[in-house]
């Protein structure tokens, strides 16, 4: 099993019913993170959104103040993301192999995506992350928040899907490794197809220049 071409296949096939839920759908601590953006960066800001899905509804709002790159698995979610977003970039890729110059963004945005990830990337990507980010540039994501080593759910909205991550305290701890941090981090438990589920939902940021974490 290659986990990253489950999730991408899964994805391609349920891109529509995925959209419609998560813009039908609302989830708070999604809205208020978009919100701390929106209250630190100034307009024009160039964000990147990991794993940005159908482009609704976070790189639309994003878009609506700053330069928005998005990038998902999904070559199906981004021809989606592509035409509800037009005013935002979008590429089909992973996000682990992506490579842009250091200090390319103000912000970095992840959420439900990393959850993705085989969790042995997770450490990398974050340091791909914090390089990414200008001095003073912030990450704002959520993952899992207990220990998941790899897990795949067989129909999850009609398709194979794989899930894996850390434990909070290990995330978090791969966040300041990285070279980050954490300005805020708190266990959210929410109600999933009936089921409770609790994400970590973090921002950090990356410390001005010159300034050691």
């Amino acid at each position: 099993m290659n986990p990253k071409q489950l999730v991408a296949d899964g994805y391609d096939r349920i891109a529509e019913t995925y959209a419609a839920r998560v813009a039908g759908g609302v989830n708070e601590h999604r809205f208020r993170h978009l919100a701390v953006l929106e209250a630190e960066l100034p307009v024009g800001a160039r964000v990147l959104d990991l794993g940005c899905g159908a482009g609704v509804p976070v790189a639309r709002r994003l878009a609506e103040r700053f330069d928005v790159t998005g990038v998902d698995i999904s070559r199906r979610q981004i021809e989606l993301a592509r035409a509800s977003v037009p005013n935002a970039t979008f590429s089909h890729g992973d996000m682990t192999a992506l490579t842009f110059p250091a200090a390319s963004f103000d912000a970095v945005v992840a959420f439900f995506s990393l959850i993705h990830l085989p969790r042995d990337e997770h450490a990398a990507m974050f340091a791909s992350i914090a390089t990414w980010l200008r001095p003073g540039g912030l990450l704002v994501a959520s993952t899992g928040s207990y220990s998941d080593p790899g897990t795949v759910e067989q129909d999850w909205l009609g398709a194979p899907m794989y899930w894996s991550f850390f434990a909070s305290a290990v995330s978090l701890a791969l966040i300041r490794a990285a070279g980050l941090e954490i300005v805020e981090a708190q266990d959210v438990t929410a109600d999933e197809d009936g089921q409770p589920v609790t994400f970590l939902w973090v921002v950090a940021r990356k410390p001005p220049s010159g300034v050691s974490s």
